[in-house]
């Protein structure tokens, strides 16, 4: 039986910190409202770095912490709605900067949910015997998206990178993979900015008010009740019980929702991991990079069963169950 299990990790974040205090000093808002409606208190924003340098940042850390060289990675996938160009894919500028030539280099786009999809296409190839070391990523420049002016969604985001290596391997590691889109409710978060309609009209096309835009009480209600059963599918179909959950890795995008989502799985908050606080939401980076801090700190150890689901624009959402 061929598996495919995560044999390293990495996060990068920029050096620069935006707190509330700060955003108080242009934004209409305060410290304790962002607080009391998120639990973020900080995010990081870049100064100059893209998309695929944060990737490549977090990806050396992956590939040392995997025990392999460069060389034996047979494809990078990288999660991104903000890729450095429209052409050439993150991934490929990615796979450029680390000096490896692959099969397969390619990015994906399910915003919040993009790290899991990748995850599913890397287990799928791997399985067929697409390659034994597959570098995944999510990565986000989310301030290059962002309406300073718009207080109900610049106060939430903030940049970096999260990268594991997916490796073949003859024990159960990623034990299931659940996805799910409805383009019904596309228009309730969007960024229009940069696509093909916005440079065909790009005369007249205003780009600030077509930024990251996000109709939050409509999502908050959707992600909740998504995240949490698409949570418990994953956990149904990976052949375990929810007595074998040690962890809950949620998207990083509203303590609300993650409170709300765990309390319908009946976690104890102790196994609920969160971020937030200090990194904000970066989209699909919030659940690699989540992942490899709690490795770092020695909280996730070799052996323990992850929970991870994802809610985002889309609308997309994706879980997965996996030993670490």
């Amino acid at each position: 039986m061929v598996y495919s299990r995560i044999t390293g990790t990495g996060s990068y974040f920029p050096e620069k910190v935006l707190t509330n205090a700060e955003l108080e000093k242009f934004v209409d808002t305060s410290d304790e409202w962002i607080t009391s409606r998120t639990g973020i208190k900080e995010r990081r924003i870049s100064e100059g770095e893209t998309t695929s340098d944060m990737a490549y940042n977090a990806s050396i850390e992956a590939i040392k912490s995997a025990g392999i060289s460069i060389s034996d990675i047979d494809g990078v996938i990288l999660a991104t709605c903000t890729p450095d160009y429209l052409i050439p894919s993150a991934a490929c500028v990615l796979a450029s900067k680390l000096g490896v030539k692959t099969p397969y280099s390619f990015d994906i786009n399910a915003a919040c949910s993009g790290f899991i999809y990748a995850l599913g296409i890397a287990d799928s190839l791997i399985k067929n015997n697409l390659g034994k070391n597959i570098l995944v990523v999510g990565a986000e420049r989310l301030s290059s998206i962002i309406n300073w002016e718009d207080r109900n969604t610049c106060i939430l985001l903030g940049d970096g990178a999260g990268a594991v290596v997916l490796s073949k391997s003859d024990e159960p590691g990623i034990r299931s993979i659940c996805m799910q889109a409805d383009g019904e409710y596309a228009e309730i978060l969007t960024c229009k900015a940069g696509g093909s309609n916005a440079l065909y009209e790009r005369d007249s096309f205003d780009i600030e008010s077509n930024l990251f835009t996000m109709k939050g009480n409509e999502v908050f209600k959707i992600a909740v009740r998504s995240m949490a059963e698409i949570a418990v599918e994953a956990v149904e179909k990976s052949g375990l019980s929810f007595n074998d959950i040690d962890f809950f890795i949620p998207h990083q995008a509203n303590v609300r929702i993650i409170d709300a989502a765990a309390k319908r799985l009946n976690l104890d908050h102790d196994k609920v991991i969160i971020t937030l606080d200090k990194y904000g939401n970066t989209s699909a980076a919030s659940i690699p990079t989540a992942l490899d801090l709690c490795v770092k700190s020695n909280k996730i150890k070799r052996g323990d069963n992850v929970v991870s689901a994802a809610f985002g624009g889309g609308l997309t959402w994706a879980s997965t169950f996996f030993t670490f």
